[in-house]
C-alpha cells in the first residue's frame, strides 16, 4: 500500500475511492473496504482510502478530548492487511472544510484523485457546511464521469454503532467485547524505554511502552493479557496500565512483562495485542502482597495461554 501524506502527492493514477476517518478499522469499516478492493480489483483501478488528520471532529467541534482507536501508523497497518492500493491523509484545516460541494468534487475527487467511482454513505454530507450529500455527488458524476455506489444503510449503522459501542467497552476495561467489534484484537504500539525499575524489583521485569500519539485510546487502567510479535515469534505477557499506586504514583505507565523472555527490548517499536482483561488496578497493603497477587496473574495467564495457543 502506498501512503500519501496529501492529496498534491498522490499519483493520479485511476481509482475507486471510499471516504472517512475509519478508526480503528473495524468491522464494519471492513465490509466497505472488502468491496472497495473488490471494485478495484475487478475494473483496473486503485482501491483508495481518503482521511483526515487531525479528525474533523477536533477542527470543525474543538472536540480536544477525543481519543482514537488508531493513530496513523496502527491505521495503515491494518489497511495494508485488508489489500488497499493507497491511502491518502489531508491536513484536514478549516480552509479545507470550507471547499464548496463543486470545488471538492472537481479539485479532490477528479482532478487530484481521478476517481472513476466513488463507494460512499448514504448520509455522506460534504462541501461548505456539509450542504451537499449523495444525490449532489451523483448529479456531479454524470457531468464529470465518475459512477457512485452508495452503502447501505445498515452497513453504515454498523460503522458508526460499532465505534461507540468500541469506545465504551475499552473504558470499561471489556478488552474481549470491543475485539468481537473489531474483528481483530486492539492494538497499542510504542517504543520501549526506560522506566523506574519496579518491575525489576518485583522479579518481574518489564518493557515499559511509550505511546507516540496522546490521542490513542487508552483502555481502563488494569492488568491484560498480551502478545507481542518479537524477533518473528509471538511473546505472551502481562501488561499493566496504570499509576503504580501502591507506589504512590500518579503518573500513567504502559509495561509488559513477557513470560519467558530476557532479551533487550530498549529502543524497540512494539505492537502490542490485548487479549483479555485479567483484574483492575489496586493499590496493595503491602509489597509481599502485591508480588502475591503477580504471581496469581501469571497462572491465569499461563492457563488462559495453554487454551488459545
Amino acid at each position: 500500500m502506498k501512503v500519501y501524506n496529501a492529496l498534491k502527492d498522490y499519483n493520479n493514477h485511476p481509482s475507486v475511492i471510499t471516504i472517512g476517518t475509519f478508526d480503528g478499522v473495524h468491522l464494519g469499516h471492513k465490509k466497505i473496504i472488502e468491496r472497495l478492493c473488490e471494485f478495484g480489483q475487478n475494473n483496473q483501478l486503485n482501491s483508495l482510502i481518503l482521511t483526515f488528520f487531525p479528525h474533523p471532529r477536533m477542527v470543525l467541534n474543538k472536540d480536544y478530548n477525543l481519543k482514537l482507536l488508531s493513530t496513523i501508523e496502527e491505521k495503515k497497518t491494518r489497511l495494508e492487511a485488508l489489500g488497499v492500493d493507497a491511502l491518502v491523509i489531508e491536513p484536514f484545516t478549516i480552509d479545507f472544510a470550507n471547499l464548496s460541494a463543486e470545488d471538492y468534487v472537481k479539485t479532490v475527487l477528479v482532478e487530484q484523485l481521478n476517481a472513476k467511482h466513488i463507494i460512499i454513505g448514504y448520509d455522506h454530507r460534504f462541501g461548505k457546511n456539509r450542504t451537499a450529500n449523495i444525490d449532489d455527488l451523483k448529479f456531479y458524476g454524470s457531468s464529470l464521469g465518475f459512477t457512485v455506489e452508495e452503502i447501505p444503510a445498515e452497513d453504515i449503522e454498523a460503522v458508526s454503532i460499532s465505534s461507540t459501542k468500541i469506545r465504551h467497552a475499552l473504558h470499561e476495561g471489556l478488552i474481549e467485547k470491543a475485539n468481537r467489534y473489531l474483528g481483530d484484537h486492539y492494538t497499542i504500539q510504542g517504543m520501549v524505554v526506560k522506566g523506574k525499575g519496579i518491575g525489576k524489583s518485583l522479579n518481574y521485569p518489564t518493557a515499559n511502552i511509550q505511546i507516540n500519539s496522546d490521542l490513542k485510546l487508552i483502555p481502563k487502567h488494569g492488568v491484560y493479557i498480551v502478545k507481542c510479535l518479537i524477533d518473528n515469534k509471538f511473546c505472551w505477557g502481562m501488561m499493566n496500565i496504570g499509576v503504580n499506586p501502591t507506589f504512590d504514583n500518579n503518573e500513567l505507565s504502559i509495561e509488559v512483562h513477557f513470560l519467558d523472555y530476557d532479551g533487550d527490548l530498549y529502543g524497540n517499536a512494539l505492537n502490542i495485542e490485548l487479549l483479555k482483561h485479567l483484574r483492575n488496578e489496586k493499590k496493595f497493603n503491602s509489597i509481599e502482597n502485591l508480588k502475591n497477587q503477580i504471581a496469581l496473574d501469571e497462572s491465569q495467564t499461563r492457563d488462559f495461554i495453554k487454551n488459545h495457543v
